[in-house]
């Protein structure tokens, strides 16, 4: 009986793992099917975005699924092709559209969030 909870805990892990290299793969690609597949995963995280600031545009919730997958200044950028400057401002607007203090990290709070 244990052995075969160990191994459908084991088969969770996996898939999740494999969710996770999949959106992890999409956000690098930047494909247009990002939103969707993170929306489908993990509806909870745009509820809980919908609720702090409900008129979020497509690309805000992208760039805030790329903070929550906790890619660099460079990382994000280098995937939508700007400067690792364009990507400082939209995190400063992102900040003040859902209240992050500014001494708070950013991925500190998308993680907890």
């Amino acid at each position: 009986m244990k052995n075969k909870k160990t191994e459908s805990n084991l088969e969770d892990l996996n898939q999740k793992i494999l969710v996770q290299d999949e959106i992890m793969a999409l956000a690098k690609a930047n494909s247009p099917r990002l939103l969707n597949k993170f929306r489908l995963i993990y509806p909870d995280f745009f509820d809980k975005l919908s609720a702090i600031q409900p008129n979020l545009k497509n690309s805000e919730l992208i760039f805030c699924i790329y903070l929550k997958l906790n890619m660099t200044t460079k990382e994000i950028a280098t995937c939508i092709f700007v400067t690792p400057k364009a990507i400082q401002n939209r995190k400063n607007r992102i900040r003040k559209k859902l209240n992050i203090p500014s001494e708070f990290d950013i991925y500190k709070w998308f993680n907890e969030f």
